[in-house]
């Protein structure tokens, strides 16, 4: 066990750091640390991202750094934090077709469950928005955490 950290935790940062690399070269770069971190519950703020980067070789980090990283901070999680895991089965439930978005219709249908009212096209409109942020009209697993993050 790597200081202190339970198969389970371990597990956690694995499927963390593996749904951010992309390329599945074994690294990570420090843009995408910030909502890797934020999966796991962990808010960092704009200057802990600066101060990391900095000390991140070539701008990229390797899982052993990266446990090394969020390992204390996975450790003293407060119960409030939400994990990887209980995100990516929401983002799931919401994604019904199983295509790795959540669009217009499915988030209709999300707010709708979660609120038990509907709300006007123009409302749902807003909200998606607010959260696309790459403006293709679709939540993916990215967009989900930052606006479950907030």
């Amino acid at each position: 066990m790597r200081k202190g950290l339970t198969p389970p935790c371990l597990a956690e940062l694995q499927a963390a750091f593996q749904e951010f690399d992309r390329d599945r070269d074994g690294y990570i770069g420090y843009q995408e640390l910030g909502a890797c971190m934020r999966t796991l519950g962990y808010m960092p703020t704009e200057m802990e991202l600066i101060e990391i980067s900095q000390q991140i070789s070539g701008g990229k980090v390797d899982f052993e750094d990266f446990v090394e990283l969020m390992g204390p901070k996975l450790l003293a999680e407060t119960a409030d934090m939400i994990g990887v895991r209980e995100l990516r089965d929401a983002f799931r439930e919401f994604d019904t077709n199983g295509d790795g978005c959540i669009s217009l219709g499915e988030l209709r249908a999300a707010l709708k469950a979660l609120l038990g009212e509907r709300l006007s096209q123009r409302e749902v409109d807003e909200i998606l928005r607010d959260i696309d942020l790459n403006g293709d009209g679709l939540v993916d697993f990215e967009e989900f955490v930052r606006m479950m993050s907030r």
